[in-house]
C-alpha cells in the first residue's frame, strides 16, 4: 500500500513474495508485537505489527482504533491511499488520525498513525519508522533487532512475562 498525497501516475509494480521456512512455519512477512498506548488514558495494548518497506506511512485499522477506543483525530484534508498496482484503495482516503505512544524492545515514540478501512492488519509500520529506527532486520529468519535505534526512542518499556499486556 502507497500513501499519496499527489495524483502521480504509478507503472505496473509486480510484487513477488518469496515464502521461506522458519522453524517449521511459513513466513510470508516479518511482524513485531510492538506496545500502542492511547494518549488520552494511558491504556496499553499490545499487538502484533507488520513490517511494511512499501508502504509510505504508519497505518492502524479503523475497525481497530474504533474496538480498542482510540481517539481520532479528523484530518483537515483527507490523503489518497493507492495500492501497490497504482489504483486508488476502494475504502477511499484517510481521514483520521491516532495519536499513540509506540513501544518495541524498551524504545518509546510517541506518533500519529493513519487510520484507515479495511486493513487485514491491525498496525502497519511502513517506510517513516523503518527509516527512523533503522533496525536490523534478517528478513530470512523473520528477527528485528533495534540496535541502530536513536537515543531519543528512551528505554521505558518492558515486556510482562506470561501475560499478554506490557508496563512501563
Amino acid at each position: 500500500m502507497q500513501i499519496d498525497a499527489g495524483t502521480s501516475e504509478s507503472e505496473g509494480i509486480e510484487k513477488k513474495i518469496e515464502v521461506r521456512k522458519v522453524e517449521g512455519r511459513t513466513l510470508r512477512e516479518v511482524t513485531v508485537k510492538i506496545g500502542l498506548e492511547r494518549i488520552d488514558t494511558q491504556e496499553g495494548i499490545t499487538v502484533e505489527a507488520l513490517l511494511d518497506s512499501g508502504a509510505t506511512g504508519l497505518v492502524m485499522s479503523s475497525e481497530f482504533a474504533k474496538k480498542q477506543g482510540f481517539k481520532m483525530k479528523k484530518l483537515e484534508r483527507p490523503i489518497n491511499v493507492r495500492n501497490i498496482d497504482g489504483s486508488f484503495n476502494k475504502k477511499g482516503p484517510i481521514e483520521n488520525t491516532v495519536e499513540v505512544n509506540i513501544y518495541y524492545q524498551g524504545h518509546r515514540e510517541r506518533t500519529e498513525i493513519n487510520v484507515i478501512e479495511g486493513q487485514k492488519w491491525m498496525v502497519i509500520l511502513g517506510m517513516p519508522w523503518l527509516t527512523r529506527h533503522n533496525p536490523e532486520i534478517d528478513w530470512k529468519m523473520g528477527e528485528v533487532k533495534m540496535t541502530r535505534c536513536p537515543e531519543k526512542c528512551g528505554k521505558q518499556w518492558r515486556p510482562v512475562q506470561g501475560k499478554s499486556g506490557w508496563e512501563k
